[in-house]
């Protein structure tokens, strides 16, 4: 039977928690990392009632989109929710994970999957991820640069927007000098050694550097192998926050939110005036991403879908744009789903379930 640690593990090689923004906790809340699992469940958030389901099916592992720990408490007791489900699940040994702004950022999360459901193509980020790029770069003899260009290839390297294995080789004379304890790998110690090298310059995430470095050691023959990373400014044009669409043919605006409303399942969406009649692109964020007006607003976008949008996000909008609030919640109801569907793939040795005791705590009259 798998444990806890290995489907840790999954998830981070999947949708790694470093991908997270910064005031997020992403990953494990509480960890059995040795227990065999004996069933998954998986809800937007984490309840007292979805607790209870889980001990009753005889789960010992939750993930919740939102975090049950995501700011820092100082107490932990049984006078508030929080405090009596943590005693709980640690009593009852059951490890729970979150993953949100992680799968929110990936490039094929939370707003893929919900462009997909609302039949729009071309899907691009709205605000790609920044500051998690490093340069790696690495000297190498030049006979063997193929074998260390392709580990870091193989590792997770060089990969630019869609294209992949990109790096810059230069090559150079380079000079070392191994005292009396080494064992160089050409030359001799205490004498001045030149060796024509190869400087390989690639690109890495911050979630792929780790991994990255290990494999470089490995395929590399030097005994110390002199190398930089280097942080970089640029964006991530793959992940980040929202994204934007196209659809096939222009609609009716009022035809397009029917079709939201039928595939959210909800009965009202709150919008701004509509300038135009129809809509062909549309920029989207599930959860709450006001945020990100300005950006559906550069990328061209007729409409942006979201959740949390507030009175003066409406009044502040002069673009021609229309602003759409169609729930947090509602916005996010597929995430488990999601989820779910992954694990199922990676593991078949226990059963991955959909929280039914949680529901959205917004309710319209």
């Amino acid at each position: 039977m798998p444990k806890v640690g290995e489907l840790i593990e999954e998830l981070n090689r999947w949708v790694p928690f470093m991908m997270q923004e910064s005031y997020d906790n992403s990953g494990v809340q509480i960890g059995f990392y040795d227990h065999d699992i004996s069933g998954v469940i998986i809800t937007l958030d984490l309840s007292h009632n979805v607790l209870a389901e889980a001990i009753r099916v005889g789960a010992n592992v939750i993930i919740s989109h939102h975090p049950l720990l995501f700011k820092g408490i100082k107490q932990i007791h049984t006078h508030n929710e929080r405090g009596r489900i943590i005693i709980e699940a640690i009593q009852n040994h059951i490890s729970i994970i979150s993953i949100h702004t992680n799968i929110d950022n990936f490039k094929l999360g939370v707003n893929f999957d919900l462009g997909r459901r609302l039949g729009l193509d071309n899907l691009k980020v709205l605000q790609p991820l920044n500051g998690k790029l490093k340069k790696l770069v690495v000297f190498v003899p030049v006979q063997h640069a193929e074998n260390v260009r392709f580990a870091l290839f193989n590792s997770g390297c060089g990969s630019i927007g869609n294209y992949d294995s990109c790096s810059f080789n230069t090559e150079g004379l380079g000079s070392f000098k191994g005292q009396d304890s080494t064992n160089p790998y050409v030359g001799q110690p205490n004498i001045l050694h030149f060796e024509q090298e190869v400087k390989i310059e690639t690109i890495v995430t911050d979630w792929n550097l780790e991994g990255a470095i290990r494999a470089m050691k490995k395929a590399h023959p030097y005994e110390e192998v002199a190398f930089d990373v280097i942080p970089l400014e640029n964006d991530n044009l793959l992940h980040g926050a929202g994204m934007v669409g196209d659809l096939d043919q222009e609609l009716d605006f009022f035809e397009f939110l029917s079709k939201v409303k039928e595939v959210l399942n909800i009965r009202m969406i709150k919008h701004s005036a509509n300038p135009k009649s129809t809509v062909k692109r549309v920029a989207f964020c599930g959860g709450s991403g006001s945020f990100l007006i300005s950006s559906a607003i550069k990328s061209g976008a007729d409409l942006f879908i979201t959740g949390d949008l507030k009175y003066h996000d409406f009044t502040e909008n002069t673009s021609p744009m229309v602003l759409a609030d169609a729930g947090h919640w509602e916005t996010e109801q597929f995430v488990p789903e999601l989820i779910a569907t992954h694990i199922s793939q990676k593991f078949s040795n226990f059963a991955v379930l959909i929280a039914q005791s949680h529901q959205n705590p917004v309710f319209c009259y």
